[in-house]
């Protein structure tokens, strides 16, 4: 099984197909700025799920982050789980930089 992710940024969504099939297989939607990335949602198929769509999807986003030179806000639980599970990506999270004290 092949897994193509593409992203589209006027969608801002990543897109994943499976074997070419026009069917959409899994996304995962983010904002962008100039400065990071925000992830907010990812959703595979059911018919999908546990084939290495979301991984692709997540790899696939977290790489093109990293090649962009931007720092990833991971409010979706999916791509926080799969950062945390894969320790080279972890150095991606945006730190706040404030210094306010409460």
């Amino acid at each position: 099984m092949a897994v193509e992710v593409n992203d589209l940024p006027e969608s801002r969504r990543y897109e994943a197909r499976v074997d070419g099939e026009l069917k959409v297989a899994g996304v995962a939607e983010y904002i962008r700025t100039a400065e990071l990335v925000a992830f907010v949602h990812t959703e595979v198929a059911p018919e999908y799920e546990g084939k290495g769509v979301g991984s692709a999807l997540a790899r696939t986003a977290l790489d093109d982050a990293r090649a962009s030179g931007l720092r990833v806000l991971a409010t979706c639980p999916f791509i926080a789980g799969w950062i945390a599970r894969h320790p080279g990506y972890q150095d991606l999270l945006y730190q706040s930089r404030s210094n306010v004290i409460d």
